[in-house]
């Protein structure tokens, strides 16, 4: 895992024919993801091979995009081999539908991109779809729809899935880096075992989560979503996820995230001690959409400044900091703490709080000839910084420090916007039972069974004001209710039957008025009626 930790950024690529309807079928935009289009269309299979005859990419310049990813600063690439519709982007002898033998282009995809990736110097790993397959049939639950997906799911692993993965993991030299399975429905152990016995052919391989069986893999794989914190446990994880709606390839989405919103994931994912996945999804001639080309470059551009604060990089020592993040890298008998700074001080002092260590010098990476003095007061420690911010989307301040970073527990402060999120992962919980559940389906305070066992979070406002409270709940059963609890006020909650625990559902619960200091908010059940309950979050939104 040793790479893997270093390089904290990759670039995910969805390609494959879904690139060719581009999220439109018989004239209609098909919701959803692009890549979903023959499910959620519900298109026969006949149908969608001939999409194929489309599939030409006559622009694919494999050296250009490993070239863009490098630019990006991004260390290693993860590209669908083959997805849930079953299109292999190499030649397989298991199938005949694949690049080779049902588009014009008539080429193996991977083998140039592996050629680019060594000659560069980036890392290669391959995503595979194995559970699910529309075309070759064999499907995981909710994958058939049409007579000629009948195919029994344990001929289909046998005779598709392992001689592929076979395939994918001997003919690319080093690479894959990475498998990157997807997804786990219906892989029972028998089936996973098949799979899991060909990763001897590659030693030392990265796999994730996603295979099934029982196997946890080496990752962890939240889904367009940031932890709020790592993973109790330690476990490495790597937060995938899109520019704009969609992996795979839709004409019509233009709903990109900005520069900035990209950046600060990074930074957020790389504070937790997480890799960024970050996709591009290419269209069906070859060619990366603009708009991601222009993110790409523009991340690159900050990365070539800020690089060092991101790669190797371990979990920030504090939590959630009322200004940005903070990276850490230990350096001999000193260790680098990276203060990146979202919010500049208009004050021209940066408070860096309850970090016990003195800070024996302070440098913007964006100027290292300037030295920042540093001052104390009380349990805080502030640096004197230019009046204006060197980079307005992140300014890094590194500060160095003897020995391991020793910090004082912190409050939760709200984000830029005022609203004040409150995690499952960052509660206290007080009780036997009650615990935090991580699973990516759930993610929340679980096993609620006691009446009497609660939790609370310890929070810090620099103001008075008035929130508009929302729950974030999951219940298979009505009646229950919560009840918040901060200062003298109070607010109760009738949890809402969504149908199971892993289906969360928001409730208004009405106005909480809070003044500035430190409070503690505390969660606790009604006794009366009381049903288990998952709490994933409590947002507090500035009602002005």
């Amino acid at each position: 895992m040793r790479w893997w930790r270093e390089a904290r950024f990759g670039m995910f690529i969805h390609w494959g024919v879904y690139a060719v309807p581009a999220g439109t079928y018989k004239g209609q935009q098909i919701p959803g993801i692009g890549e979903w289009i023959m499910n959620r269309a519900k298109i026969p299979v006949a149908e969608y091979r001939q999409f194929a005859r489309s599939f030409n990419p006559i622009f694919y310049d494999p050296d250009a995009w490993v070239r863009l990813a490098k630019e990006a600063g991004m260390k290693y690439i993860i590209i669908t081999s083959k997805h849930h519709d079953g299109f292999a982007l190499f030649d397989s002898k298991a199938s005949d539908w694949d690049v080779v033998d049902a588009t014009p282009y008539g080429r193996d995809l991977l083998l140039p991109l592996a050629a680019a990736c060594r000659k560069h110097g980036i890392k290669l790993g391959f995503y595979y779809s194995q559970a699910q397959d529309w075309v070759n049939g064999g499907s995981a639950a909710g994958g058939k729809w049409d007579p000629a997906q009948q195919r029994d799911m344990d001929d289909y692993i046998r005779n598709v899935a392992v001689p592929q993965v076979r395939e994918i993991l001997t003919r690319y030299g080093e690479f894959p880096a990475v498998l990157w399975w997807d997804t786990p429905v219906d892989m029972n152990r028998e089936r996973a075992d098949q799979l899991i016995r060909l990763l001897r052919l590659k030693p030392g391989i990265i796999h994730n989560n996603r295979l099934g069986g029982g196997y946890r893999g080496d990752t962890e794989t939240p889904e367009q979503y940031i932890p709020a914190t790592g993973y109790p446990d330690g476990r490495d994880f790597e937060v995938c996820m899109t520019m704009n709606d969609t992996w795979g390839y839709k004409s019509y989405d233009q709903n990109w995230k900005s520069t900035e919103t990209l950046i600060r994931n990074l930074i957020d994912i790389a504070s937790k001690g997480g890799n960024y996945l970050l996709n591009v999804g290419p269209t069906a001639d070859g060619r990366i959409p603009e708009p991601s080309i222009q993110r790409l470059k523009e991340i690159g551009a900050w990365m070539k400044v800020n690089g060092e604060a991101i790669y190797g990089t371990r979990a920030s020592p504090f939590g959630r900091l009322p200004w940005g993040r903070c990276t850490v890298k230990p350096q001999g008998r000193h260790t680098i703490l990276y203060l990146h700074v979202f919010q500049w001080p208009t004050n021209g002092q940066l408070v860096v709080p309850g970090l016990k260590n003195p800070i024996q010098r302070a440098w913007l990476l964006a100027d290292r000839a300037a030295r920042l003095t540093v001052t104390q007061r009380e349990q805080e420690q502030i640096i004197t910084v230019p009046a204006v911010a060197p980079d307005p989307i992140a300014t890094v301040v590194a500060v160095r420090v003897a020995g391991k970073p020793e910090v004082e527990p912190l409050p939760i402060y709200p984000e830029a916007n005022g609203t004040l999120r409150l995690d499952a992962l960052q509660a206290n919980l007080h009780g036997s039972q009650i615990r935090y559940e991580p699973e990516r389906n759930k993610r929340c305070i679980g096993f609620w069974t006691d009446a009497s066992e609660w939790v609370d979070w310890d929070v810090q406002l620099d103001q008075p004001r008035r929130y508009r409270v929302v729950f974030e709940t999951a219940a298979e059963a009505d009646g229950a209710r919560l009840i918040l609890r901060a200062q003298n006020a109070s607010l109760e909650v009738t949890v809402p039957r969504t149908g199971d625990y892993t289906r969360f559902q928001r409730t208004e619960a009405g106005m909480l008025d809070l003044p500035a200091g430190r409070h503690r908010i505390e969660v606790r059940p009604v006794p009366d009626r009381w049903r288990p309950v998952n709490l994933r979050s409590i947002q507090l939104r500035p009602a002005d």
